[in-house]
């Protein structure tokens, strides 16, 4: 019957950062950077995926490397629908199945019309039947949390583009918040310090390396260093830094403090009996920036909850999203996973 059988067939995660796609029964197939390089004459795609994220930053004049989606929301709809298709085609093989049914995650507060373009570009890519669920339930699907039961669960999601943050009770979001502080700002965060401390001209995946590396945003004994090789803005020449990981959180820490404040806002706004709940079984941390070193000790720090990470907080939305056919075919049949 193979993997179309029943329940979900594909869950896709599609983040600004990467995508990641689900096969039930199969786990997490696929995971690429969501960037397409195409040429701006002819508009052809040349290359998608990891092959294409090589090309950011390296590109001759007519070829443009880009990312459609965009703090979690379709830019630009054409390349995003082909992005999908072919991840689809890539995660199933050539071999012709039905077309199957796929739930697609997107980031809370999204509007109408944008969760329309991400429907439509889903369908127009092969999709029998499409499901849309929300980041932070996905996430929290996806960390193995139930949350089919009565009691307060909150997931703080630090993906590329957004950060959700949600209390989740009874399969569905109590109060939620989005912020467009992420990832991506992280790596922003670095480049822009470079240039003001140290007169160096660094591109994203620079940057990137650098938080991943050494970048952290909350103090440590330990200090870590880390060559770091750009442009000088004065020469115009290359040249090597060596960075440590106490400039990095000079660098980090704006930006973490408003994923702080809005964790707090939401909390504010939490009823009484769910923040019980949360004191009590702590905030979870999903996404690729819950890896950000001291990021949940920051946390902790600030708002006296305890904080965790979840066992695989890159696949958890990806995960989440493909089981969530199944939760939702078990909550209308009023039956509950054990």
């Amino acid at each position: 019957m193979g993997f179309f059988g029943g329940g979900a067939d594909i869950g896709i995660d599609l983040g600004t950062a990467s995508i990641l796609v689900y096969i039930n029964g199969k786990g997490v197939v696929l995971k690429e950077p969501s960037v397409v390089a195409y040429d701006t004459n002819t508009n052809e795609i040349k290359a998608i995926g990891e092959e294409a994220r090589l090309m950011i930053g390296r590109t001759p004049g007519n070829i443009k490397a880009v990312r459609p989606l965009r703090q979690g929301v379709i830019s630009d709809y054409t390349i995003t629908e082909k992005m999908i298709r072919y991840f689809i085609q890539k995660a199933l093989g050539k071999r012709t199945f039905r077309r199957p049914r796929i739930s697609v995650c997107v980031p809370s507060h999204i509007t109408e019309v944008e969760r329309k373009a991400v429907e439509d570009a889903t369908i127009n890519a092969g999709a029998r039947e499409v499901f849309i669920i929300e980041e932070p339930v996905a996430a929290a699907i996806g960390a193995g949390i139930d949350i089919s039961k009565p009691c307060g669960n909150m997931i703080v999601d630090i993906g590329g583009g957004t950060t959700d943050i949600a209390v989740i009770s009874l399969g569905g979001t109590v109060v939620s918040d989005s912020l467009k502080v992420a990832g991506d700002d992280f790596d922003e965060a670095i480049v822009r310090y470079m240039r003001r401390k140290h007169n160096l001209l660094i591109g994203e995946r620079t940057a990137e390396e650098i938080k991943i590396k050494i970048g952290t945003c909350y103090k440590s004994d330990e200090e870590l260093t880390l060559d770091v090789r750009g442009r000088n803005l004065v020469t115009g020449l290359p040249k090597t830094v060596t960075l440590t990981s106490d400039e990095t959180l000079e660098a980090l820490t704006e930006s973490a403090n408003k994923i702080v404040d809005m964790v707090h806002a939401v909390l504010e706004k939490t009823p009484p009996e769910l923040a019980a709940d949360i004191a009590d079984r702590g905030i979870v941390l999903t996404g690729g920036g819950a890896l950000l070193s001291g990021m949940e000790k920051l946390l902790e720090e600030k708002t006296s909850i305890p904080t965790m990470i979840a066992e695989d907080p890159m696949n958890c939305v990806a995960i989440g999203t493909g089981k969530y056919i199944e939760f939702i075919h078990n909550a209308d049949l009023g039956t509950v996973d054990e």
